[in-house]
This record gives C-alpha cells, structure tokens and sequence, in this order.
C-alpha cells in the first residue's frame, strides 16, 4: 500500500540522518551534527536543529548506528534507547529496520538487537540490489567505511555484525572526517626524510581533505582537533603538529604534498579490502562500485584505482528506477544514503 510520506532516519553516534519520501521521490533529506555520547537528549537537540518537515507527521522509519556509542551500557541498552526515543519523540507511527529481519516495532527491538545493531549498511545494500544485481557498494562516511558487496539482488557480506564485518573487512573503520591521522600510518614523509609521527590526536582526516580541497562543506560538522577553525592555514598548522613542527616550516605546497601521502594512505586501505571482496569467485568479473557517503569522492577515487565501473548512489536512484530527488536535494542523498535507503524500502513494505 503506498504510504502519503514517509521519513528515513539514521541515527548515529555523531550525526543524525533523515529522508523526507513521498512517491517514490526524495523530497528532502538532511544531516545534522548529534553528540550522542553525552547521552541521548543530544537526540532532542538534533531533532529540534532538522527542517519542520522533520517533526512533523509521517511514517518513521529508523535505523541506527549510534547504539555502539558508549553513554550505552552495551549495544542491547542502546538500540532499547534509541529506539524508545525514536517512539516517544516521532510524530506518527515508528518502524525499526532490523536488517535480516525486516522492520519491527519499537517496543520489540531489544529482543532483535543484533540485528538491529549498526544495519544501516544493509538498508543501502538492499536498496542498490533493486537496480543493480552485482555490485559492491562503496559508502564512505565521515567515522567508517563499509564496503558490501550485492549479489543476485541481495546484501551479500560475510559478516553481520560490526566485529564480523572488521575481520572480513567489509568494515574498515576509517572515515574523511574524523579518523585520527596516526591510525592511518606510524609515519610518514617530510623534507626528504621518513619521519614518525607524534601519537597524538593533534589532525585528522578532515584536516586532510580541507587541504587538498576534496572535503564537502555540507559535510564538515564536527569539531576539530585543537577546537579552532577549519581554514586551509590552520588545517595545515595541525598538520604540521603530526610530524613535530610548526606550520611555519613549510609552505602550502609542502603541505598539500603531507597531506596528499596521508590521503594515499587511506586510499590503500580501502584498496586492500576493496580487493580481497573482489577476488570472491561468486562477484562477477564487470560488478561495478556504487559509490556514496561524505568520502564518496573517495569511493570514486576507489574505482578508477581498481579499473572499475562506478557509479553514485544518486545517478543510480534517478537513472535506474525513476526516483528522482527535488533539485540540490541530489547532493543530500550520497551523505544520507542509509536514510535514503530505510525510507524508500519502507514505502514500500511498511503498512
């Protein structure tokens, strides 16, 4: 039965993530910061920064990566909580996307909670599968990436959750925003010698892709490592802290180079799982990427390493199936993507 509107929600640990569906279009979508770990009235917080459209009326669907935040006693305590939340503060009736399972009621996600638990991947998969039968869809976000492959239709990793996913490596916890520079390398190359780095959480991927100019605005919302600004100049002064100087020894070129190795760095780690779930003998040979999340620059920077098809969730959406997004809403749609995913999959099963 179509449903007059339906809203897609992601909610994670750092961002909260909402779809606005009407007839098989994405009328809107959005992401706002959310500090999850001070607990979860930053959720209050998050609802009341959204667009009215967000408080208003509609069928809810929710999925979640935030329970592994660690306000939570354990992941069971934190889909229990966030999906009360998600009852009590939605306006209309709520469903709980438990990947495998399907949707469930509010009041019955604890006792699923390991399939609830950080499935917003399956929502895009299973949403990439309608238009693409053999793929491997490549979300990068701002905190992790998950790299899943779709076969015949159907998500088709090896893991299911967060621990399965880290050992198969359909989980590679590195994002463009967030991930601390030293957890991409120990070292690093800097006037013509190979230095260690200082293990300290002084820049981060985002500072990175400021530099190098790949990082979308819409996309840069959290805090930065010394809590200034986000300037190409103070991005580099951060930087430069990682291999024990002052920005002022070095110019912009110098720098853009630094940052230039740390973003190879991240590039091979995704290659290096990339290429084991490519090798799969049951992945077709011509499987494209389908490339989405705030890193999706990254994903596409992916593809051509590996001589690959690619193409971007939204093209997808628009070229494959007739779902169109209103106009800059396009844009919204890779960021959003599991959001996009829940609430269009929801349309359609949820009475």
């Amino acid at each position: 039965m179509s449903i007059a509107k339906t809203i897609g929600w992601d909610l994670g640990g750092v961002h909260v993530k909402a779809a606005l569906v009407h007839g098989r279009r994405v009328v809107e979508a959005v992401q706002v910061p959310c500090p999850l770990w001070q607990g979860v009235s930053a959720l209050d917080g998050a609802l009341r920064a959204l667009p009215d459209w967000a408080r208003e009326d509609a069928v809810h669907a929710v999925t979640m990566t935030g329970e592994l935040t660690d306000c939570f006693a354990d992941r069971t305590a934190g889909v229990a909580a966030l999906a009360d939340w998600a009852s009590a503060r939605l306006a209309g009736p709520v469903r709980i996307f438990a990947g495998r399972g399907g949707f469930v009621a509010p009041a019955d996600a604890a006792g699923v909670a390991g399939d609830i638990a950080s499935a917003n991947w399956y929502a895009t998969a299973l949403l990439v599968g309608r238009f693409v039968p053999d793929a491997l869809v490549v979300d990068v976000g701002s905190t992790t990436a998950d790299l899943i492959p779709v076969l015949a239709g159907r998500p088709a990793a090896t893991g299911y959750s967060d621990a399965e996913r880290l050992e198969t490596g359909e989980l590679v916890y590195t994002g463009v925003v967030r991930t601390p520079l030293i957890g991409l390398t120990d070292h690093a190359p800097f006037r013509g010698r190979r230095t260690r780095l200082m293990t300290e959480t002084f820049a981060h991927a985002g500072d990175v892709y400021r530099i190098l100019g790949d990082l979308p605005p819409d996309a840069d919302q959290q805090g930065t490592g010394d809590r200034k600004g986000k300037s190409v100049a103070e991005s580099e002064a951060r930087l430069a802290r990682v291999v024990g100087r002052d920005r002022g020894e070095g110019d912009g070129t110098a720098w853009a180079a630094l940052a230039g190795h740390f973003a190879e760095t991240q590039l091979r780690l995704l290659h290096d799982a990339a290429a084991v779930l490519l090798s799969r003998p049951d992945l077709p040979a011509d499987a494209p990427l389908v490339t989405c999340g705030a890193g999706a620059f990254l994903g596409d920077r992916l593809a051509a390493r590996l001589g690959r098809r690619r193409t971007g969730l939204s093209e997808l959406l628009h070229a494959r199936s007739g779902v169109e997004a209103a106009g800059s809403v396009s844009s919204w749609i890779s960021t959003c993507g599991p959001a996009v995913a829940v609430g269009l999959i929801a349309e359609d099963v949820v009475p």
